[in-house]
């Protein structure tokens, strides 16, 4: 019933959930000058206004406020009303202008799945993924939103790799309409795996031969994405995330979250000296990056004899002090925290100020920003 085969963003990361969306959602051949990326995270939504031109995409506006906690809940926009009074704040401080927006779900509501099929074409294609859908994904396929992408021949041509995404509608949705509401018109959806994929081949050359792996540290959880030979082998999340510190510093020393935040910086708050906070905060970061190591090794070590060749923090804890020192360490491959912004184009209206206390966090936004509505 439904074509769900999606291309590459910018030439070689796969993006999915491209076209299928496209057409649930509005039509992406309408001619506009410019697009927005609407960026709804746990923590906060981040909003870029992009244009694209012969050297790639340029931003010419960028802007992120905070959210409430509890908007998000299992992966589910629960109270709309927040979020569609950030991003109206967003637009009327940045002077974004553009109506037609790009987003993600997060990873944890995604199923990402790679089979082997024999290898065909046209039509059979999606009624072949169809069919190995139905085993795979514990839903009914009419409550979810499916799409796949080829991603390998083998076996000299006689059966192909397809890479198969899937999440429930209702999660979808909860993404769509608050954009709706918040008077703009959605018209792609990706999922934050895959937009990493995207910033870091954007802004990095990929080591050839030599397997790389991608770790977004969230508020709530830590998504991870491996390279190899400019492929996505593993997709998954721990979920673990800088909201630790937070919480920790509240739980352990009594202050209030506000208070905590100034600790987090460095700075004495609430009635607690920087040293007193520095211990609160080793212990969780050892604690995030047992997680991170825990599951690189599970997924990926454990498959395979070949050692990582690195690995690229971003998200807004990838500065936490000691962070990636511990897990350079605990790793024994080189750890660095990504800059998003290397080689993308800013106009002259983008605060860099924002840019330098915030980048690593605005990976998945840059992500997002090499796609372009139409996408398929």
């Amino acid at each position: 019933e439904e074509k769900a085969l999606a291309a590459p963003a910018h030439g070689r990361a796969s993006s999915l959930l491209g076209r299928l969306f496209n057409a649930k959602l509005s039509n992406p051949f309408r001619r506009q000058n410019g697009f927005l990326v609407i960026d709804i995270g746990s923590s906060s939504v981040k909003l870029a206004e992009v244009h694209h031109g012969p050297s790639g995409p340029r931003l010419t506006a960028l802007g992120t406020t905070p959210l409430p906690p509890t908007v998000i809940q299992s992966n589910v926009i629960q109270d709309e009303g927040p979020v569609v009074e950030a991003i109206r704040r967003l637009m009327a401080s940045t002077g974004a202008q553009v109506k037609q927006a790009i987003t993600a779900v997060p990873g944890p509501a995604v199923i990402v799945k790679k089979v082997i099929l024999p290898a065909q074409a046209g039509s059979a294609v999606e009624a072949a993924v169809l069919a190995e859908a139905g085993q795979l994904i514990p839903d009914s396929l009419d409550n979810v939103n499916l799409d796949y992408q080829v991603i390998d021949w083998i076996e000299a041509g006689n059966k192909m790799e397809v890479l198969v995404v899937a999440v429930k509608r209702d999660i979808i949705n909860s993404y769509t309409e608050t954009i709706r509401a918040a008077g703009l018109d959605p018209v792609l959806c990706d999922v934050d795996y895959f937009a990493l994929e995207n910033m870091f081949e954007l802004n990095y050359d990929l080591p050839e031969g030599r397997p790389v792996a991608l770790v977004n540290v969230g508020a709530r959880y830590s998504s991870i994405n491996i390279l190899k030979d400019g492929r996505s082998t593993f997709t998954g999340d721990v979920p673990v995330g800088g909201a630790e510190f937070t919480d920790a510093l509240t739980r352990q020393l009594g202050v209030s979250p506000e208070h905590a935040e100034t600790l987090k910086l460095g700075r004495p708050a609430g009635g607690v000296d920087v040293a007193a906070a520095e211990a609160v905060l080793g212990s969780v970061t050892e604690f995030i990056v047992e997680e991170i190591q825990r599951a690189l090794s599970f997924f990926w070590t454990a498959a395979t004899d070949e050692p990582l060749g690195g690995v690229f923090l971003s998200g807004g804890t990838a500065r936490a002090v000691g962070l990636s020192n511990e897990l350079k360490q605990r790793l024994d491959c080189p750890v660095e925290v990504a800059d998003p912004f290397r080689r993308i184009a800013l106009g002259s209206g983008v605060d860099r100020e924002l840019i330098e206390a915030n980048g690593p966090a605005l990976a998945v936004t840059v992500g997002l920003a090499t796609r372009r509505p139409g996408d398929k």
